[in-house]
């Protein structure tokens, strides 16, 4: 079965987004049959080092992707992570110790100066270095001890969706062979994946209700706070709305304060112990009167004010977030085009952001 999502020829404003948008399954097929074996290598080779820390670095998308990779890091190796300030060592020239330290580096293209430099400072302070990006023979592959490549093909829109998704995917087999394991429950995302991808026409109704948004709030826990963050920026970068991304222990401490029946909130809603928790916010949320969409389980959506049916059965719970963030980013596409917008060409943005 094949999605196309849209139908569309010439130059259709997000015709570029959506055909990237619903490579995702195949993208997805490419790295189970493919890439597994030489991630399981890399996984087994650095396992063997026995890490003691593991830092991730990312930019961006990618910093939502290393975000991922912590709550599994943490969650299933009880590995202690953090997130890098690379500034500490690219603009005040700070020299960390880092021996037996895992340096995990995300990029999709792998040619942020900042990145490059901050994974080969890393490396000369003893750290086992891996890059993971969208290009093997980019700057920071090079620079990096080790590397995974994605395998989601060349990305041409300024949103990234499939190399978001890969990078996810390839980081949860990267866990999994660092644990022993051969990552088999993620064999049923190809299909699930599709399957999300045809229901192009229930989002577009759903966007029609936030056409004319002036703001958002998207909020999750656990597993799925990466997934709040990644839709977040999907919406700010697409169509200009401000999305405000909250942890849901982390919104109740303040920030619902300013939700009202009128500004929506988006709850990513993982079917599992992050659901579990998750579950005293949304009740506060209701009775606020919020304006609530739920993507996840069928029984969250039906109380909500509108929502996204996930297929969770049987799915677990880690690797849900691969799944949610696409009619996440279906429902960033269709807000940005029933705005009059185009979302391949967001505004003041180039597809390799070059910090230093």
């Amino acid at each position: 079965m094949s999605v196309t999502y849209p139908a569309g020829e010439g130059e259709q404003p997000g015709r570029i987004m959506s055909g990237e948008m619903a490579e995702q399954p195949g993208t997805f097929r490419r790295i189970l049959d493919r890439g597994a074996p030489a991630i399981r290598a890399v996984a087994a080779e650095i396992a063997a080092r026995r890490p003691r820390f593991v830092l991730l670095t990312a930019r961006g998308t990618s910093d939502n992707a290393a975000l991922y990779a912590k709550y599994l890091l943490e969650i299933t190796l009880g590995l202690p992570c953090g997130l890098a300030s690379m500034s500490t060592t690219t603009a005040y020239g700070a020299k960390p110790d880092l021996r037996d330290v895992l340096v995990i580096t995300v990029s999709q293209s792998g040619g942020s100066p900042d990145l490059v430099a901050s994974t080969q400072a890393a490396r000369e302070a003893g750290a086992v270095t891996l890059a993971v990006t969208n290009n093997p023979d980019s700057p920071l592959a090079a620079v990096s001890e080790y590397h995974i490549d994605i395998l989601a093909g060349p990305e041409k829109a300024l949103p990234a969706t499939k190399t978001y998704t890969a990078s996810l995917l390839c980081l949860y087999l990267f866990v999994e062979g660092l644990r022993g394991g051969d990552g088999a429950a993620a064999a049923v995302l190809p299909d699930l994946a599709e399957a999300i991808l045809a229901r192009k026409d229930e989002v577009r109704t759903l966007a029609s209700r936030y056409r004319f948004a002036e703001r958002m709030v998207i909020t999750s826990r656990g597993y799925g706070y990466p997934t709040a963050k990644e839709a977040a920026l999907k919406l700010m970068e697409t169509s200009y709305i401000p999305a405000l991304s909250y942890s849901g222990a982390d919104l109740l401490h303040g920030p619902l304060a300013m939700v009202d029946n009128i500004s929506p909130v988006i709850a990513v809603v993982t079917d599992g112990r992050g659901g579990e928790a998750l579950q005293p916010v949304l009740d506060r949320l209701r009775g606020r009167g919020a304006d609530l969409f739920v993507v996840g389980p069928k029984a969250q959506v039906e109380a909500a004010s509108a929502g996204f049916v996930l297929p969770t059965a049987g799915v677990a719970e880690e690797i849900q977030p691969i799944l949610e963030i696409l009619p996440l980013q279906m429902l960033a596409y269709e807000v940005t085009i029933a705005r009059g917008q185009d979302p391949d060409a967001p505004r003041a943005l180039a597809k390799v952001t070059e910090t230093r």
